[in-house]
């Protein structure tokens, strides 16, 4: 019950959905899209009674209603001061969210957007987990809509806290189309290389390349590497030729993100 499932939707959501098959009850998170989910309940026989959502972008939230006009009973949670009306429950910073023996953390991530939360919970006997929306990707982070660099760095040292096996579940297949960043921004490092070389085999194959692990984000992802010499260095080079800051880790990030916006 502790591994969850990636439901794919549009050209690369994915959403992401836990089940309790003996109860026959399942949680899904940031179901953009209903027709997916209702197919893949309908497949397993399970009955939808927990949504949570990350942030309020209709691809995260369009399928909630007509998923409640099938599931009345189903709770919807998501972030309060949110542009997004369809919850039943709201939660912040530090509260908690209960499914079927799972205790999930609330943790404040804005950045991409200001009402961005993200849900982590510690499964006994098993590997964290982490719904992370659009704040992490494998090997990326999220677009800035609405909030600062300074407050997405901040959002993404929360995350890049948190234990080195957890499982690292993103809301998009942005994988390769990252790494091709990654690798022009840092032409020198090799692991790179050969993280793309296996990304492209698991794509290839039909396998999603998500969900990945902490451990590996913190050593490949460049935006979880602001304070890494190499990369802090390729970031001032980057700045300097455009005239803008990078002295501080803030504009270092900043400096990252503005290149992969650019690219």
């Amino acid at each position: 019950m502790a591994t969850p499932t990636a439901i794919p939707a549009f050209r690369d959501n994915y959403i992401w959905c836990l089940a309790d098959p003996q109860a026959g009850k399942a949680l899904v998170v940031d179901p953009g899209q209903a027709a997916p989910v209702e197919v893949y309940l309908e497949r397993h026989g399970l009955v939808l009674d927990t949504v949570l959502v990350t942030h309020h972008h209709p691809d995260h939230v369009g399928g909630i209603g007509a998923l409640r006009n099938q599931h009345p009973n189903c709770r919807v949670v998501g972030p309060a001061d949110s542009p997004f009306r369809g919850t039943t429950e709201t939660v912040r910073e530090g509260d908690t969210v209960q499914w079927q023996g799972f205790r999930f953390r609330v943790l404040s991530v804005p950045g991409h957007t200001l009402d961005h939360i993200a849900y982590f919970t510690e499964p006994e006997g098993e590997p964290p987990l982490l719904f992370c929306g659009d704040t992490l990707f494998v090997c990326g982070c999220g677009r800035l809509f609405e909030g600062s660099p300074a407050q997405m760095r901040h959002s993404l040292a929360k995350l890049r806290a948190l234990p080195d096996t957890t499982r690292v579940h993103c809301a998009h297949e942005y994988t390769l189309a990252n790494l091709t960043f990654a690798r022009s921004f840092l032409p020198d490092d090799t692991s790179l290389v050969e993280f793309e070389r296996q990304c492209r085999n698991q794509r290839d194959a039909g396998v999603p390349t998500v969900p990945s692990v902490l451990a590996e984000e913190r050593r490949l992802n460049p935006f979880l590497r602001w304070d890494e010499p190499s990369v802090a260095e390729a970031a001032r080079r980057y700045a300097a030729d455009r005239n803008l800051p990078a002295g501080t880790d803030d504009e270092v990030f900043a400096a990252i993100r503005h290149a992969k916006d650019h690219f």
